[in-house]
């Protein structure tokens, strides 16, 4: 069924201040979108290097050879003048 032209609602044309803001609207979302996903590549950059350190630390703990504990000095009393 094709809807008679004078049903449909008339669609206006933006005006001139209307088109400008949402030029610059979709300009400024595609930057904080590019942004957005600059951020997060590097947040996940960042982790994968870091669970990489965390994981030769551990692995270099454990092959280190492990010190004996130290015993305590007895103090000495001082010298009396």
């Amino acid at each position: 069924m094709k809807l008679n032209p004078e049903s449909e609602p008339i669609k206006k044309a933006p005006s001139r201040m209307e088109a400008k803001n949402e030029q610059t609207t979709k300009a400024a979302r595609l930057i904080i979108d590019g942004e957005l996903s600059k951020r997060v590549a590097k947040t996940e950059r960042l982790r994968a290097m870091r669970l990489a350190q965390e994981a030769v630390d551990a692995a270099a703990a454990e092959a280190a050879p492990k010190k004996p504990a130290k015993t305590p000095r007895k103090k000495v009393a001082a010298a009396k003048a």
